[in-house]
């Protein structure tokens, strides 16, 4: 998997059947506004995460472990840890992916596409998020809110994800990508709305790194 790939999957999830009782979704246009009113209201977001990785049949296939930041507008730092260790920071503009083991940065102008996937809603514009996908929303429980999001355009690298808020706070995300793989994404310790220096969404690698530009 390549580089600008890995960025646009990172997220990727498998849309579970909804449990027993739930409610029935809401109008896409008012669920993209509910949506779009909550990402909007967070100026930053930091967590650690767990991403499970499996295969058509169910069967996980990779598991990693991470961090991540994103701070509006625009920026947004992921970072997973060994063996699989991988740093990625994005300033709205470009993406630059830093592969320790590759000895290797690649760096990705953010084009239309790549500003749609899931990993940018945290930092990027969400305003017209009903002009890209459609969007439903169910309430699980007292506390446990769903939205689902199908991309309306046939070229989107993913099939449909899901965003699962308890109180209003963002703990998972679920997607399936047009391979038939699957990602949960699980988010722990999560800071909301606390303070980030900018600096810390730039790439510190070592000298002699080769540094590739894909169209940057």
């Amino acid at each position: 998997m390549n580089a600008r790939r890995f960025f646009c999957l990172l997220v990727m999830l498998f849309v579970a059947t909804a449990p027993v009782g739930a409610e029935e979704p809401a109008g896409s246009s008012e669920a993209a506004s509910e949506l779009a009113q909550t990402l909007k209201s967070y100026e930053t977001y930091q967590a650690d995460f767990i991403q499970i990785v499996a295969d058509e049949y169910g069967n996980a296939v990779q598991e990693t472990r991470g961090k991540l930041k994103a701070k509006r507008p625009g920026l947004f730092y992921w970072e997973t840890s060994a063996p699989l260790a991988q740093f990625i920071v994005s300033d709205g503009e470009t993406v630059e992916v830093y592969d320790p083991d590759l000895e290797q940065v690649t760096i990705h102008n953010l084009d239309e596409r790549v500003q749609t996937t899931p990993a940018l809603l945290l930092s990027g514009e969400v305003d017209n998020l009903e002009k890209t996908y459609k969007v439903s929303q169910r309430m699980v429980g007292d506390s446990r809110q769903e939205y689902m999001l199908e991309p309306r355009s046939p070229d989107s690298l993913f099939v449909s994800l899901r965003l699962s808020f308890v109180n209003g706070e963002l703990r998972e995300m679920r997607m399936l990508d047009s391979l038939a793989q699957v990602s949960i994404l699980s988010f722990d310790t999560i800071q909301l709305n606390e303070s980030i220096d900018s600096s810390a969404f730039t790439l510190d690698y070592p000298e002699g790194v080769d540094v590739i530009r894909d169209g940057a």
